[in-house]
């Protein structure tokens, strides 16, 4: 399960990394005052009380890579339209989904185009974007950013704050360092320097973007280089949650009140860190269909409680 850190935290959020790992594939997260809380998406009779709870629920989608027609999947645009109908059929629609990149495989405009008209479909309030490598090929994200950026500030980073809880969409996908680790940059971090400087350490906290901000894997690029100067404005807050793309699997570690969780994809899986010769998409499945390693994820929050729930969902 990568480098866990469960064996520092409470028994309860020992139990919650447990809870995620047999979750699957999408997740349904039920936020209660910023601390997550694992539901599998089939688990009705325990998600289903928690939900009807929660003050507000979102959705997170990750790595759909419109344009990418190899094994083990030749149509991910049927599997992100998949993911996006799942999302549809739910009883309460999603207050808002957040897609944390690599919306396309090449960054081609007829890329692009496909998924602003799959997400239009979406049957929620708000949909958010921020970029995964593969949108910001030979352009420096300048077409990503057209369509699918926020112009809060000028590097394409942002926040904003939604009944109760604070969220930071952080860009760590620009300037690659070595072995393709991400990058926030000294802008970015003067940035979520400033951002945070204010707000109560009771505030809850949910930050989104591609790359993993822990060391996952470093040798494949599996985080981020400067994610350290970031988890000294973050580690002051009582319940922060990060979430992000890139590694198409669930991983999870806990840094004292911080939760890191990565996504599967839409689009194929991955191996697990360090298995094979390096990332890249699975092809050899075994017994198992596609649709098992492929899901979308859930989270929902419960203000003035002390619970985030994540409920994952697969395809299969």
């Amino acid at each position: 399960m990568g480098n866990d850190n469960a064996t520092t935290a409470a028994p309860g959020r020992r139990r919650i990394l447990q809870c995620m790992v047999a979750a699957g594939a999408g997740t349904l997260w039920l936020m209660k005052g910023g601390v997550p809380k694992a539901y599998a998406m089939g688990d009705e009779a325990g998600a289903g009380q928690a939900a009807a709870d929660a003050s507000f629920g979102f959705v997170q989608v990750s790595d759909s890579h419109i344009g990418f027609r190899h094994e083990p999947n030749m149509d991910v645009a049927g599997t992100l339209a998949a993911a996006l109908a799942r999302i549809n059929a739910r009883a309460t629609a999603p207050d808002f989904v957040v897609h944390t990149g690599d919306l396309t495989h090449l960054s081609r405009a007829d890329e692009f185009d496909t998924v602003a008209q799959l997400m239009q479909g979406v049957k929620t309030q708000r949909v958010l974007f921020v970029p995964g490598e593969h949108d910001v090929i030979g352009d420096n994200g300048a077409a990503f950013f057209q369509r699918f950026g926020y112009r809060q500030n000028a590097g394409g980073w942002y926040s904003f704050d939604y009944r109760g809880a604070h969220f930071v969409a952080l860009i760590n996908v620009l300037n690659l360092k070595s072995n393709g680790l991400g990058y926030l940059g000294a802008d970015q971090l003067a940035w979520l320097k400033k951002d945070l400087a204010g707000r109560s350490a009771e505030t809850p906290i949910v930050v989104f973007g591609h790359m993993p901000l822990w060391p996952l894997y470093a040798a494949w690029g599996w985080g981020t280089e400067d994610s350290g100067e970031a988890m000294t404005y973050l580690r002051r807050f009582g319940s922060v949650t990060v979430l992000n793309g890139h590694i198409h699997q669930i991983q999870q570690k806990v840094e004292g009140t911080v939760t890191f969780h990565t996504a599967r994809s839409t689009a194929y899986p991955q191996p697990a860190p360090g298995v094979g010769s390096g990332p890249g998409p699975l092809k050899d499945l075994g017994s198992r269909k596609l649709q098992a390693y492929l899901g979308i994820r859930d989270i929902r929050h419960v203000q003035g409680q002390d619970a985030v729930t994540i409920t994952e969902e697969a395809l299969a």
